[in-house]
């Protein structure tokens, strides 16, 4: 069967070519359709319940898409003359940022205070240039003493001060418009340097957060994939020893990647960070193909054989395990498909898709080259196999110590997995290159966090948030909040009411508490909102009839778990000691990142499991032997039991993109076991060796081709570990690292299994051929 359809592949080669280019003109064209996504909402499916609860959130209320820029003097000092200044300079120019819709600052607090029976309600600063020390010691004690202001707009020391400029994108062209903002803001940081070289300016905010994303897709797509490209170039002519080969293996990779990648153009695929590192591993993966043909066919031509008879029986020996390869594969990248993330089904489809067009280009465009280009035979046997021949002398001398040895290792490594945590950071899923995560980092010390729990509480009636019981349980709530550890500050309307209260009172410090007459508190705010200026109103706090305040926790650099048990505890107060409105779950981008680990993992051990079934029927029927098809479970579970097991021991901490690497790396661990066995079956069937005698031909004919594409895998997937995109790094080194004990599982554990398990007797009447000659 398989040597027709080798000859059949041979014969219609150049109509191969004509279909190939075909398929890779209509796919080039499919890349002009490809966009960046810059929106973190990408990682979550439409159906996700924290997504929907946060979107409903941001319908009810103003939207809480953000910069803030956080100002801080190099004198530790905020409330001086010039530094208020430039303040007050920043807050006005913030308004020109792009789809800004409200700006907010210390300078334009609208500050609340009595003139006899008026209510004066104006900015807190107000050209600040021509302040006395006397009204600078005011306004500063004002403001660290303002729940509202405090740990978001300005320190408690007042040493380091911000302006949240809120934005509204329109999502016209999403593609854009962060970037307009983004750019804006870089330009205005850059003017306030210049205005004050006192001053050090750090951005951060959601906006800033999208931006990271859609920025590091585009620098991981621009520096990794031509290093992973230069690699493998290297690599491969170091161990296939020929340019030209070389050369048709880069053209297959090439052709892999931009099908891939135009398919997914056509098919309306956003490049997201994850997938942005779908071209390295394309490339590697296709040179796993390419590698395996190549060295059987420079092996044939090493043997004497004529470039059209070597190339016949590469393709013979190799076209069944290539596409068990290719299939084990692309069922493992497939069952990404179950992941709760959208952007890494993405990555799984079109790695799938790449793989796939590898698989045909190999067959179909490496032959042809190999037949048109003037490839030499390598006369003397290259060093890797004499390597691999003492290798396996090696193996089979100690194969009792290496099973138990291994036994023992594997046990041992496994039993470390259950000190992995299920747990993630996500303004850490950007390492210390990226500005945005070390702005981010310095405002958290400093000022402020980027997470936050956000609530919609309901007071069951319209105008409800004026009834006094319904603020008590709210302030009552904000207190218990405010004792909880990692909190930097709570916002709430009582802080508002409560200092309304005050303001009606002559400003006496004995009022500031909530008003207990629900008229009283209901005119209190009609009046405060009166006197507030366009843009700076209320309705990023209350909803249209009043029947609803929106409550802001803001807490510090914590981790998911950490932040999901402070989430927990709040929802268990609300149902204790809260009105039934008011029992609802916090919702946040830091909230929705929290629960998608979890989700993800949950959603993939199903995924991995049904990878896992299928591999394992495919083998048994593909190997025809239901022992060996079992013992090659070991193999091709052992590895990513291993990886999890030394990620525990060394790093104890799994998040979102470390919970598809198991069935992700299902597939692509197979390919050495399939390679092995089948060698190893070719030479108990064909050639009627015994077990030990087949596990030392195995070697000989495919132990340089695992090797060679296990170094190029790995080094393909430690590329990805040196992305500043935490995701693709540590998928990438987890998956490295897997590939590697895949590496070793079936070099060292495999061929003492089959040894000690498969020992049938060697059908009568045939001849054990020597390995040396048994090319």
């Amino acid at each position: 069967m398989y040597k027709t359809l080798a000859e059949s592949i041979i014969r219609f080669r150049f109509l191969g070519l004509l279909i190939i280019i075909a398929l890779v003109v209509t796919a080039f064209y499919g890349t002009r359709f490809l966009s960046f996504s810059n929106d973190y909402r990408v990682f979550f499916s439409k159906e996700n319940p924290q997504l929907l609860a946060f979107e409903t959130l941001q319908n009810t209320y103003t939207k809480s898409d953000n910069v803030l820029i956080v100002i801080a003097p190099k004198d530790g000092r905020v409330f001086t003359a010039k530094t208020l200044s430039t303040v007050e300079w920043v807050t006005r120019q913030a308004w020109q940022m792009p789809y800004s819709i409200r700006v907010d600052s210390i300078s334009n607090f609208q500050y609340s205070h009595a003139e006899g029976d008026d209510l004066i309600v104006e900015d807190l600063i107000s050209g600040a240039a021509e302040y006395d020390q006397t009204r600078l010691d005011f306004v500063k004690q004002v403001a660290i003493q303002e729940p509202q202001l405090v740990k978001r707009l300005i320190s408690p020391s007042a040493h380091v001060t911000a302006v949240n400029v809120t934005i509204q994108l329109p999502a016209i062209h999403p593609d854009k418009e962060v970037p307009e903002v983004v750019a804006f803001a870089r330009q205005l940081a850059n003017q306030i340097r210049q205005r004050d070289a006192n001053l050090d300016v750090y951005l951060t905010g959601v906006v800033f957060m999208n931006n990271a994303f859609s920025e590091n897709a585009m620098r991981d797509m621009q520096t990794l994939v031509p290093v992973m490209f230069l690699i493998i170039v290297v690599l491969l002519v170091l161990m296939l020893g020929s340019f030209w080969a070389t050369l048709a293996t880069v053209v297959v990779i090439m052709f892999s990647i931009l099908t891939a990648m135009g398919i997914a153009g056509w098919l309306g695929i956003t490049v997201t960070p994850p997938l942005a590192s779908a071209p390295t591993m394309i490339m590697t993966l296709a040179v796993a193909d390419c590698v395996h043909i190549l060295v059987s066919f420079m092996q044939g031509l090493k043997q004497g054989k004529k470039r059209l008879d070597a190339m016949l029986e590469s393709l013979r020996i190799n076209l069944q395990p290539v596409f068990l390869t290719t299939l084990t594969t692309i069922i493992g990248f497939l069952s990404m498909n179950f992941s709760d993330a959208p952007p890494f089904r993405d990555l799984g489809n079109v790695v799938a898709i790449g793989v796939f067009a590898a698989f045909i280009y190999s067959i179909i465009l490496l032959p042809l080259f190999m037949l048109l280009l003037p490839v030499k035979a390598v006369q003397k046997p290259p060093r890797t196999v004499k390597v691999m021949d003492r290798f396996a002398d090696l193996v089979i001398g100690n194969r009792t110590v290496l099973l138990w040895g291994m036994s023992l290792f594997v046990i041992v490594m496994i039993s470390f997995i259950p000190r992995n945590e299920l747990n993630d950071q996500f303004v850490n899923y950007f390492d210390e290159r990226v500005d945005f995560r070390n702005d981010t980092d310095f405002t958290t010390q400093n000022l402020t966090g980027l997470y936050s729990i956000s609530y919609s509480l309901n007071a069951e009636s319209s105008g409800g948030i004026s009834e006094p019981a319904y603020l008590e349980a709210m302030e009552r709530f904000r207190r218990w909040y405010e004792q909880q550890n990692d909190v930097l500050q709570v916002t709430s309307l009582t802080d508002t009411m409560k200092r309304l209260n005050r303001n009606m009172h002559e400003d006496r410090s004995d009022w500031y508490r909530i008003p207990q007459n629900r008229e009283l508190a209901a005119q209190y705010l009609l009046l405060y909102e009166m006197s507030l200026p366009y843009g700076l109103d209320l309705n990023n706090q209350i909803n249209i009839d009043k029947s609803a305040t929106r409550f802001d926790v803001f807490v510090g650099n914590i981790t998911s778990n950490e932040l999901m048990a402070l989430e927990d505890k709040a929802s268990q107060w609300l149902k204790d000691n809260a009105p039934h409105g008011m029992q609802v779950n916090g919702a946040s981008p830091a909230v929705m990142f929290s629960h998608i680990g979890q989700r993800n993992i949950r959603s993939m051990l199903v995924g991995t499991t049904i990878a896992l079934v299928l591999i394992s029927l495919l083998l048994i029927m593909a190997l025809r032997s239901l022992k060996i098809g079992l013992i090659s479970l070991i193999p091709n579970l052992v590895p990513a039991g291993l990886a999890f097991g030394l990620w525990g021991m060394l790093v104890g901490q799994v998040g979102l993109a470390l919970s598809i690497v198991a069935g992700m790396t299902l597939g692509i661990v197979v390919d050495d076991t399939v390679h092995f066995l089948s060698k190893y079956l070719r030479a108990r069937r064909e050639k009627g060796m015994d077990s030990e005698n087949a596990v030392r031909f195995a070697f000989h004919s495919v132990g340089t081709a695992l090797w060679t594409t296990s170094i190029v895998l790995i080094a393909g997937f430690l590329v990805l570990s040196y992305s500043p995109f935490e995701l693709n790094a540590g998928m990438g080194l987890l998956t490295a690292i897997t590939i590697a004990f895949a590496l070793l599982a079936d070099f060292l554990l495999l061929p003492p299994l089959l040894m000690a398990l498969d020992k049938d007797r060697v059908p009568a009447g045939t001849v054990q051929h020597p390995v040396r000659n048994a090319g």
